[in-house]
């Protein structure tokens, strides 16, 4: 079939199989073209390992330190006459990239919050792998299922307290215009911080540590964003942000419980990229196109795959990781440095229809969002026949 991007909303209802792997290809061309990370990870899992850090994460951790990985997601599968998600496109092009590597790896396809896929990594790990050495925790998702009580959780993206308005950018019309956000009610923060906090990441690392699969010196991370203050109280004083203080708790957490076997858990701090989880958050898409325009101009934009490159030659595998004041690592520096945020600052109090072009990059931010699902990369003969349902190697 003819695979064309169907947006709605937020997100993009297609994906085109060659044109993520073209995605995958670009982004373990960055991590080559830097050479080898020295003192890098060996034996890696990834949990959400499909999109965005995730992906990213396990392309540097496999062709910058020819690491093993295994990695875990939701994705869907394409039918003959429906594609795949992107995410299952991106794993399958990982995949063949890696065995032609001569890399290990092996993917699981399912509910990565269950004790049903925690129980069949670990045992996948003790076959093929004996234990891990990194555990990146790169999960976003709306809705989460209790593995204890059988509860389902949902997020909201809420301001806490008083409502909230602000400026924001119509994607799909590159209008500006105001969007406002009524505050959280009842249960909304403690449903949030149970899908999108630490819980499951201290659920995930006990039962890595109960079963033996982690190596001494092993290293942890999860990931995080904290961003400027005019997205504060949609983010960082929002639910989301509650959800965030979360994550730092069980960091604290986790650091005490692997210092047994002189290991490390960290949260990063990430830029404000264009992906499939920030691409919902209000605001923050006017944000993200003013933004690019200013790290373009002075030449210091990253995208995920630069950004965790960053974080494991320079941060976590080079014995300088520079955590901030709380302990976190953040690559999200070059962001937020002074003059970078002084500029966008002037802009987002003058940005408005007309001037958006010149302002910011809302092409950019177009250009990126398509290419999460694998449109608009060079090389790839979208008018061809594509076939949709193409697998993941290692999963039958």
């Amino acid at each position: 079939m003819i695979i064309s991007p169907k947006v709605r909303g937020f997100i993009c209802t297609t994906a085109h199989p060659e044109g993520c792997a073209k995605h995958v290809a670009d982004q373990i061309a960055v991590v080559k073209s830097r050479g080898p990370i020295a003192n890098g990870p060996k034996k890696v899992l990834v949990i959400g390992s499909s999109t965005g850090y995730g992906l990213s994460s396990r392309i540097a951790a496999a062709f910058g330190s020819d690491a093993a990985t295994i990695g875990v997601f939701f994705e869907r599968p394409g039918e003959e006459s429906r594609p795949a998600t992107a995410g299952w496109y991106n794993s399958a092009a990982f995949e063949k990239e890696a065995a032609a590597a001569g890399l290990y790896a092996r993917s699981f396809n399912g509910d990565a919050f269950s004790d049903a896929m925690k129980a069949e990594v670990i045992a996948a790990i003790k076959a093929d792998l004996g234990q891990v050495d990194c555990v990146v925790y790169s999960l976003a998702s709306p809705r989460r299922t209790d593995p204890k009580t059988g509860e389902v959780y949902s997020s909201v993206l809420k301001p806490i307290g008083q409502s909230y308005s602000a400026k924001n950018l119509n994607t799909n019309s590159g209008v500006v215009n105001e969007v406002s956000i009524e505050p959280a009610q009842g249960d909304d923060i403690p449903q949030t911080v149970a899908v999108m906090g630490g819980e499951d990441w201290m659920f995930w690392m006990d039962a890595l540590l109960e079963a033996g699969v982690l190596a001494e010196g092993v290293q942890t991370v999860a990931y995080s964003y904290i961003g400027p203050e005019v997205t504060w109280p949609i983010y960082k004083q929002g639910t989301i942000g509650k959800a965030k203080e979360d994550l730092e708790r069980v960091q604290r957490e986790l650091d005490a419980k692997l210092a047994p076997l002189q290991g490390k858990a960290w949260v990063s701090v990430n830029k404000a990229l264009v992906t499939q989880a920030s691409s919902a958050i209000p605001v923050v898409p006017l944000y993200i196109s003013l933004l690019y325009k200013v790290m373009k101009d002075e030449g210091t934009h990253e995208d995920t795959i630069e950004q965790m490159d960053r974080l494991f030659r320079e941060r976590m595998y080079n014995g300088n990781p520079q955590p901030d004041e709380a302990g976190r690592i953040r690559v999200d520096d070059w962001e937020m440095a002074p003059a970078v945020q002084a500029l966008v600052g002037e802009r987002w109090k003058e940005v408005n229809t007309e001037n958006l072009s010149e302002l910011g990059d809302f092409a950019g931010y177009q250009s990126s969002f398509l290419r999460l699902f694998g449109f608009g990369l060079e090389g790839v003969d979208y008018a061809a026949d594509t076939d949709p349902s193409i697998g993941v190697p290692s999963i039958k």
